[in-house]
């Protein structure tokens, strides 16, 4: 009976063994379950989250096109977000807007300030290695522009704007210029959209943009070069057209004057090397301009065509496409029947992180290239031949054959230019974009290049003209880091490394640093 008893005993203790063992393995089974049910969970909750981020950005898109579509007329366009109106006076703020009016009749006040500090190797800075009318024009401190700007709502038919700005030049004088000021339609049947007044001429990407808005300190060689240090811009009108298409298209013409200082490569007062009151300088294709007849007729108008169009290539990039053109008259030569046509290509690709915030991280590539076909009239430099010192020889200043003898007269020809940029911006962080900026202009050489003409030394003597130093090859490289401390302020420190042919290299570095009053007009994307 007792080793009856033992053995029941043992299989008893075997049984609750075996048992603990077998719910301790369920215990087991049962927390690995959940932990995957916790992860699967977790998974499933950060795929919903990207792909609700998703949604939401992509019907963010779809308001942004629709409203594009209903203003009829508006550019693919990347906002620069502007505060609400105050809702009353204790709540305002600096950068808040300041709105005079209400309702369907109302205009907006704002104020940029773009200044920088800086120095550069090159003795010529302003007329040499900086050739836009608002890049730093000095060692030390340059005011690049103080921009007073005026937009609203004229009436629900118009709406307007107005920059003013205000700078310095390297001598020390104060100037003022009104870049624009234009009416627009609103409300016009067929997606039409008209605007008319002082524009700047919708050509390309940079040259419808204020310098506060620029990626880079200075503007590109190929803009400044081609179409003038302040860019193409004058009195006149604009139409535009956007297409109904599934994707962004839009055609714009331009009708403007072409005479003035701010219409460079078209009747324009001409440039000079160096110094413009240098009475001694040669002027562009050695030819002085004949601007003195105004608009006599259409044929003395800017016509300017230019098609813009965005694809989404994924839902987290976005590709632009743009061609311009621009044909006038110029000044060049003495019969005034000569012409110039532009013609331009720009590319622009963006990426923005599916997970981005505030618009950071991304990246941005941008490409403009142009190409200019310039008729240079027929030039006596014996109009220019006057013999001052009543000396024997020519005076100085005064361009003479191969042999320095007698006043030079040049032939009719057409001179061909090119020149690109393409730039490279990393936002890697918010608030900080790392730049990349290559530009590169050149012209094939003219007759009168190769001709061996002297430039007159008021000695009997002379200096060989040589190469057009506007129309000679030149390239530059620029690196730059901007940071927004907020959408109001700006510091951004760039370095430019010149090469010029005929003249060398120089180096120059320069930190720029801006701040925003109130409201801006939106910027393009």
């Amino acid at each position: 009976m007792k080793l009856m008893r033992i053995v029941r005993m043992t299989v008893l203790a075997s049984a609750l063994g075996l048992d603990t063992c077998v719910l301790q393995a369920q215990e087991t089974n049962e927390v690995e379950q959940l932990k995957r049910q916790l992860q699967q969970m977790q998974e499933n909750f950060e795929r919903s989250q990207r792909e609700h981020r998703q949604q939401m950005e992509g019907l963010t898109q779809k308001l942004d096109a629709l409203a594009r579509q209903q203003r009829a007329g508006a550019t693919v366009a990347v906002a620069t977000a502007q505060s609400p109106p105050p809702a009353d006076a204790e709540s305002w703020r600096p950068t808040d807007p300041i709105r005079v009016g209400k309702g369907s009749a109302y205009m907006d006040i704002g104020l940029v300030g773009t200044f920088a500090v800086g120095g550069s190797t090159a003795d010529d800075i302003e007329a040499g290695t900086q050739l836009g009318g608002h890049d730093p024009n000095q060692r030390g401190f340059t005011v690049q522009g103080v921009e007073l700007n005026l937009q609203g709502a004229i009436d629900p038919y118009f709406r307007g704007n107005a920059n003013v700005l205000f700078s310095i030049d390297s001598e020390g004088e104060s100037f003022v210029e009104l870049e624009e000021a234009w009416l627009e339609t609103v409300s016009l049947p067929g997606n039409v959209q008209v605007r008319a007044g002082q524009l700047l001429t919708e050509f390309g990407r940079v040259n419808t943009q204020h310098p506060h808005s620029w990626s880079f300190v200075d503007s590109p060689l190929v803009n400044a070069r081609f179409l003038g240090p302040d860019g193409l811009r004058n009195p006149g009108a604009r139409i535009s057209w956007l297409s109904p298409t599934p994707f962004y298209s839009e055609f714009f013409l331009g009708v403007q004057n072409s005479h003035g200082e701010t219409a460079t490569s078209f009747r324009s007062s001409g440039h000079s090397h160096g110094n413009e009151e240098d009475e001694e300088a040669l002027p562009f294709a050695y030819r002085h301009p004949d601007n003195d007849r105004g608009v006599e007729g259409i044929g003395d108008l800017l016509f300017t065509p230019r098609l813009a169009m965005s694809f989404d290539v994924t839902e987290n990039q976005v590709l632009l496409l743009g061609a311009s053109a621009a044909f006038g008259p110029n000044s060049s030569g003495m019969t005034g029947d000569t012409a110039t046509q532009i013609y331009g290509l720009d590319v622009t690709w963006k990426w923005k992180s599916p997970n981005a915030h505030a618009g950071f991280p991304f990246v941005m590539w941008q490409t403009e290239g142009m190409l200019r076909r310039y008729e240079a009239g027929t030039f006596d430099w014996s109009e220019e031949a006057t013999d001052d010192d009543n000396n024997t020889f020519l005076d100085e200043g005064v361009l003479v054959d191969v042999s320095g003898a007698a006043p030079a007269v040049l032939s009719r020809e057409t001179l061909t230019d090119y020149g690109f940029y393409s730039q490279f911006l990393y936002g890697f962080r918010k608030g900080w974009v790392a730049g990349l900026r290559f530009d590169y202009v050149t012209g094939e050489r003219g007759d009168y290049e190769q001709a061996g003409l002297l430039l007159a030394d008021n000695a009997g003597g002379g200096e060989p003209a040589g190469r057009d130093p506007f129309r000679n090859q030149r390239w530059r490289l620029s690196p730059n880091l901007t940071w927004y401390p907020s959408e109001f302020s700006k510091i951004r420190l760039q370095y430019n490394y010149d090469d010029r042919s005929d003249i060398g290299d120089d180096h120059s570095v320069w930190l720029q640093f801006e701040f925003l009053l109130g409201a801006h007009a939106a910027h393009k994307f």
